[in-house]
């Protein structure tokens, strides 16, 4: 099958994506863009005259890119708040369809997402590009040929200073500042919690049951546009995002893990992968590996660890991360871009499996609505639906 592609949303990350798959899918056919606002059409035409493709259909209304029959393969990267109408109204009208990541608004939406994929039986891949990050799975297959022993514990987070982007929102039309406006909750969880339900086969034989999130006070935006006059009319606004929001999530095998959102406050990127198990441990920070044995001395400096994970990499690095190109790294997120529209391509022109699924989606989108029921009520335990309808148990 010729990939016919549809992009709703071409804002920045739509325009990233759209720059990818002009420059390292050429048997990719873009058929058609969608946005609400013109100029943003209008960039990404200019895109295609550079690059020499074919003009492409455009619309304003995504229902409209919908209807186009040209078009066979939908990638949604619009605001966060829009992601799962527009992902169930693709499926419905019989489009292969990529959902960009965001959390959940309402369980409802998640039940939705997954009742619509069961009844039509479109293709459906949540776009988590993490998933595909060098490190992410150099830890998965360190756990998946043992060499980490049972996982018990891990960890992730999404530390990253956002604070220009947040204020930003209105001149550059982005969503994230009404949210951090209007909610309080882990906003954005999928990057950090993804690669983790991978490592512990969430619906594939074992599943989160139950988190309980708490968050700090919010402080950081305030300060930021207080003292930054670039973002002086947004002096007086009453953020209601905690500046830290740490989830703890219990699964059904008895493993915890722990979400920590972190985009407020002055500090570097991390994700903080951090893996534990009965056998040693794998920690992003530092790429360090300590396999039981290790001789370690808790009177030196942790830095004589650091980057201790390269020397598993020629046995334990996939050979999608040994083989991609400089031109396929540079073209987002350091590869993982190319290595997830590559996974999507691939399984819609093959009718193969989605590699991360409608269920992989609503359950780390429902994070989001989950972990603001729990903040808003002191740290109380909330329920993780389990929108396989007991299938966890035995899919593979």
């Amino acid at each position: 099958m010729k990939i016919k592609l549809g992009f709703i949303g071409l804002g920045q990350r739509g325009q990233v994506l759209l720059k990818n798959v002009l420059g390292n899918f050429p048997d990719a056919e873009v058929a058609a863009l969608c946005d609400v606002y013109e100029d943003r059409i209008e960039i990404c035409e200019k895109l295609l005259r550079e690059k020499c493709r074919r003009p492409a259909a455009a619309y304003q209304n995504y229902t409209d890119l919908l209807c186009d029959e040209n078009v066979n393969v939908v990638i949604i990267s619009a605001s966060w708040e829009a992601h799962i109408p527009m992902a169930i109204a693709s499926m419905q009208s019989g489009k292969i369809t990529g959902l960009e990541v965001g959390g959940a608004y309402s369980v409802q939406d998640c039940i939705d997402l997954v009742h619509t994929y069961r009844s039509t039986k479109t293709p459906f891949m949540f776009l988590e590009n993490c998933c595909y990050g060098k490190k992410e799975l150099l830890a998965a297959n360190l756990v998946k040929a043992g060499v980490l022993g049972e996982v018990v514990y891990c960890h992730g987070a999404y530390s990253h200073d956002l604070r220009e982007e947040i204020a930003g929102g209105y001149v550059n039309r982005h969503y994230r500042l009404r949210n951090y406006i209007a909610r309080n909750c882990d906003n954005y969880p999928t990057h950090e919690l993804g690669p983790i339900a991978k490592i512990l086969k969430i619906n594939r034989g074992n599943r989160m049951t139950s988190l309980v999130s708490v968050s700090s006070k919010a402080r950081g935006m305030a300060a930021f546009v207080g003292s930054n006059d670039k973002y002086a009319s947004l002096r007086g606004e009453t953020f209601r995002q905690g500046d830290v929001v740490e989830t703890l999530i219990t699964c059904a095998d008895g493993a915890l893990i722990s979400l920590k959102l972190d985009t407020t406050l002055p500090h570097a990127y991390s994700r903080e992968l951090t893996v534990s198990g009965t056998k040693g441990m794998y920690s992003e920070q530092g790429n360090i590996v300590l396999e039981e044995g290790t001789p370690f001395d808790h009177e030196k400096d942790m830095s004589e660890y650091y980057n201790a994970a390269a020397k598993y990499e020629e046995k334990y690095l996939p050979d999608i991360w040994k083989n991609i190109t400089e031109e396929e790294i540079a073209a987002g997120h350091g590869g993982m871009d190319t290595l997830m529209l590559r996974d999507f391509f691939d399984a819609a022109a093959k009718g193969r499996e989605m590699p991360i699924d409608v269920y992989d989606a609503a359950s780390w989108m429902v994070i989001s609505c989950l972990s603001e029921m729990s903040v808003q009520n002191n740290g109380r335990p909330v329920d993780i639906p389990d929108f396989t309808g007991g299938e966890w148990l035995l899919r593979r």
